[in-house]
């Protein structure tokens, strides 16, 4: 009798195969439900599986996506700018010198890649380790202390831009907190709304020369405009009638007035952290659905599949083709990481290959012949 040899799994004599692993890393890494509703999906499906199994099984998929992750962290910190931010991320373990279960999970987000990097600390040392002493470039962040503690940010390496959004929700809680003072606060959020849009009217020109050069003149006039009314309203300190949460919102705006406006001379850069904050939205929502990781091999295989799932998406590709083919690689080669994981990285495949990958096509493609098939 002859019989087909069986397929090829990616957890040898496991008895979960390809596709169902797949379903299982999109629910929680992509669409961040927690495992226990993952199963009961299953359950109503009739797949009677064990939660310990599919535990076993990610633990034992940490090292498959190991190398893709560090070359993914190698290729973030070649970029010459950032969107950078962090928030919590509990990881439910002992450790030695630390209380409580409060990691930190960062971001890093650059035009073609995003990164997630879990650390205990909150410390300047986690972005600074990150992007090496090498790093040269703009980076977009909050006002936290620890971007400005930075190694590469004192020696003039990396350039911090403060976020405007940040702010405007200061001069929004003087709106809401001191009723006496909403028509001050008022004044400077139209003037905030104003620098957006004579910023996004000299975007809008960028290739018409005459034009551009206008819409130039006119977003540098408002930000005089508003350094001078800065300084003007700050030298009223000593009156009494400036109320103390006006000093506190124009004190922190004349500090970081510097970062605030590096977007003037490089129109490249956005006037906001708001994309790093929408990067960290799934994780937050995570986060509030299973609490964090209950390991640390959980939370380090989170880290990887948040970075991976996310920049597969800002290139526009199909994580569940992407994870079906990878996965399937990771089957042939019996378990382990295929020759040259890095080829399933979007920016070492061909446009075609990227192209297959996208929603809306049928087959992905065929990466193991070399990056030019």
């Amino acid at each position: 009798m002859v019989t087909a040899p069986p397929p090829h799994k990616v957890i040898p004599k496991s008895s979960i195969g390809i596709s169902l692993w797949v379903l299982i890393l999109q629910r929680k890494f992509e669409f961040f439900l927690p495992l226990h509703r993952v199963v009961a999906e299953l359950r109503s499906y009739d797949l009677q599986l064990p939660t310990g199994t599919i535990i076993g099984g990610l633990r034992k998929l940490v090292p498959l996506f190991q190398p893709l992750y560090q070359a993914l962290l190698k290729h973030n910190r070649a970029a010459k700018h950032w969107h950078c931010d962090e928030t919590r991320w509990r990881v439910f373990t002992r450790r030695d010198g630390k209380a409580g279960f409060v990691w930190y999970l960062w971001v890093s987000v650059a035009k073609d890649s995003v990164v997630f990097l879990l650390d205990p600390t909150r410390s300047h040392n986690v972005p600074e380790k990150h992007f090496g002493a090498k790093a040269e470039g703009i980076m977009n962040v909050d006002r936290y202390s620890a971007y400005k503690a930075m190694a590469q940010v004192k020696k003039g390496k990396i350039i911090l831009s403060f976020c405007w959004a940040h702010v405007r929700r200061d001069f929004l809680a003087v709106l809401t907190g001191w009723p006496e003072l909403t028509a001050w606060a008022w004044e400077w959020v139209e003037h905030i709304a104003t620098l957006y849009q004579r910023n996004e009217r000299r975007l809008a020109v960028k290739d018409d020369a005459p034009a551009y050069a206008e819409a130039d003149q006119q977003l540098r006039a408002h930000v005089k405009q508003m350094r001078q009314c800065c300084e003007r309203e700050l030298a009223e300190l000593a009156e009494p009638k400036l109320r103390l949460p006006q000093r506190k919102v124009l004190t922190s705006l004349q500090q970081h007035w510097a970062g605030l406006t590096v977007f003037v001379e490089h129109p490249e850069i956005p006037l906001d952290n708001n994309e790093a904050e929408r990067r960290q939205r799934g994780p937050v929502v995570a986060r509030k659905n299973f609490y964090g990781s209950g390991a640390l091999w959980s939370g380090r295989l989170a880290a990887m599949l948040f970075s991976l799932f996310q920049t597969l998406r800002s290139w526009g590709m199909d994580t569940g083709k992407w994870l079906t083919a990878y996965l399937s690689a990771c089957a042939k080669a019996k378990g382990k990481p295929p020759p040259e994981p890095q080829r399933y990285l979007p920016w070492n495949m061909t446009p075609q290959q990227r192209d297959a990958f996208r929603l809306g096509k049928d087959k992905p493609p065929h990466l193991s012949a070399g990056p030019d098939t």
